[in-house]
């Protein structure tokens, strides 16, 4: 609610127009009734022409008027509302980037784009419907309960029964449709899932020729969400019919009562006529009341959601010490020291008794068989998840006690996973230093073996690229991405299988530009021998735990996992 408030204090000055533009509007809509009995019963009745021609032309100038002061709050309040959304988007989308990597598993990616998109659009139609139905209800049954007093005291009794059997049935019927509301935004969440996954993977769907598999997974979650919504709209859309049956039971009861006080000579017949007017003004704006409590049910569902992503403390943030800044790498060198590791649903630790140094400049190569938790060890080093038990020290100090931005700034990470962005292929590689020169550019591209393969395209480094990196090969992404950390000029490199989609040949160039990076800290890890060979140091990794860790030829000695690998490769070589 906090963040709303502060929103929405830029736009109080809406909040303090609106309203009066909607008092003008009611004032000039519910006046009409009167004006129009006062033409039957003192015009026509009479035969006053010059009061009829009066008369109707001050209803036209209150009409045009209210009209005009309709449309003004139509401006206003849709430009508030949108910029309202578009402010909440923003903030909400910040508090995403703050996320680690752990909030972001735990609210799903699909869940974190419904909050985006879907939720924040209820909460945005809410703001529209408070500055513009949301005043001029009670404002309407306010005057209209007014003018129906004030015409025939006792027929108005006829409402003391209809309204509040109006607000009963509002009440039961949105309690029961409260629960779905929650429900379905859950199954959005889902069916964004469904497509987010399959749209990514469309190039494996296709080459498998899955399409009736994802068409299937696709109609059953779009059906769930089908079948939730039809059970809220069809409790919801029951408050209609039961308040349009009040409402004619109302007029029915107001035209037979006061029917016969005309007849009795009590009741003017264009009193009658005004006092029905009035009825309807009064039980619409109880109709328009409940759909506004209606929306506002819908959008608490949203706002929870969304307040539930706002209020969520990032599980890493900077320590007490890393908030001073004052802790330098000016070495690279690396320390685990007792580490255990597990994920925040993990039942079980994926790294337990991690203990290796890494000396300042040294090569490491880290092997092991798959589900061995190598990456998981590798994103510890800067901090993209925090160790469950032990230490992980740089230069000396816990990776904790340096500030994250800096500490970021300073490791290189190539990821498993490579991903590019939309965009030219300079503009992905400015994600390393955006204040890159084009020659700083050109050198870590060359580096990474890339500069080639990107000047034989016809527009060389200006060449767009598609969402992911589409129109390029797995090996020119790798290189890509790595250009992309060189370009950082990082104390400690560290790269997940990145050159596993490049030739041998290419890698062995990438390798050896790499150790000609004095004082950079690298970790590669790899399954090829030939870079485990050339490393200062290999560490393999067996369950989650550390089986050896040397040099290569010691290793060649010592472990039995160690000369598999190099025989296994040796044999196909």
């Amino acid at each position: 609610m906090k963040t709303y408030l502060a929103i929405l204090k830029k736009y109080r000055l809406s909040f303090i127009v609106s309203p009066l533009l909607v008092l003008i509007a009611v004032l000039s809509e519910t006046i009409q009734p009167y004006y129009m009995s006062k033409i039957v019963d003192e015009g026509i009745i009479d035969g006053d022409l010059d009061m009829i021609y009066h008369t109707g032309f001050l209803m036209v100038l209150i009409a045009i008027a209210g009209l005009a002061v309709s449309i003004a709050n139509v401006f206003v309040s849709t430009r508030t509302s949108i910029s309202f959304g578009t402010d909440l988007r923003a903030t909400l989308f910040k508090k995403i980037e703050e996320l680690s990597f752990t909030d972001i598993d735990r609210f799903s990616t699909a869940s974190l784009i419904t909050r985006l998109t879907n939720d924040i659009s209820r909460i945005q139609q809410v703001i529209l419907m408070s500055l513009r139905v949301m005043l001029r209800a009670p404002l309407m049954l306010v005057m209209s309960i007014f003018f129906v007093v004030k015409i025939n005291p006792r027929l108005a009794v006829i409402l003391l029964f209809a309204i509040p059997l109006l607000a009963l049935c509002t009440y039961f019927i949105l309690r029961r449709g409260f629960p779905f509301f929650l429900i379905v935004q859950q199954k959005i969440d889902a069916l964004n899932g469904v497509v987010r996954e399959n749209l990514i993977n469309i190039r494996v769907v296709k080459s498998f020729v899955r399409e009736d598999y994802e068409t299937e997974k696709f109609t059953r979650s779009s059906t769930d969400l089908k079948e939730i919504v039809v059970k809220s709209t069809n409790i919801i859309i029951t408050l209609m019919p039961v308040m349009q049956l009040i409402l004619n039971f109302s007029i029915l009861a107001v035209l037979w009562f006061g029917g016969l006080q005309v007849s009795s000579g009590t009741l003017q017949p264009g009193e009658l006529i005004a006092f029905v007017n009035y009825l309807m003004q009064v039980l619409m704006s109880l109709m328009m009341l409940s759909n506004v409590i209606m929306n506002f049910a819908r959008a608490s569902a949203s706002s929870r959601r969304i307040a539930e992503v706002l209020n969520a403390e990032p599980s890493l943030t900077n320590t007490v010490e890393g908030l001073t800044a004052n802790h330098r790498i000016a070495r690279g060198e690396i320390e685990f020291q007792d580490v255990y590791f597990r994920y925040e649903d993990g039942e079980t630790d994926v790294l337990q008794d991690i203990n290796f140094r890494v000396g300042a400049g040294q090569t490491v190569a880290i092997a092991g068989a798959t589900g061995s938790s190598k990456t998981s060890l590798v994103q510890l080093i800067p901090r993209l998840y925090d160790v469950t038990g032990g230490t992980i020290r740089i230069d000396g100090t816990d990776v904790r006690d340096y500030e994250l931005d800096y500490l970021h700034r300073r490791v290189g990470v190539v990821l498993q996973k490579n991903e590019l962005f939309t965009g030219t292929i300079i503009d992905n590689l400015r994600w390393g230093d955006p204040d890159a020169t084009f020659e700083e550019i050109v050198l870590a591209a060359k580096a990474a073996q890339a500069h080639d393969f990107i000047e034989s395209f016809t527009d060389g480094y200006q060449t767009m690229l598609g969402r992911g990196g589409v129109n390029i090969s797995g090996g020119q992404k790798q290189r890509l991405c790595i250009a992309r950390a060189l370009l950082r000029r990082p104390q400690i490199l560290i790269l997940d299988d990145s050159t596993s989609a490049v030739d041998t040949e290419t890698e062995l160039k990438i390798r050896r530009n790499l150790s000609n990076m004095k004082g950079t800290t690298v970790l590669i890890i790899t399954q090829r021998i030939h870079t485990m060979q050339s490393a200062d140091r290999v560490l393999i990794l067996e369950d989650g735990r550390i089986e050896a860790y040397g040099t290569p030829d010691e290793l060649l000695e010592t472990s039995d996992m160690y000369r598999e690998i190099y025989n296994s490769q040796q044999i196909e070589l």
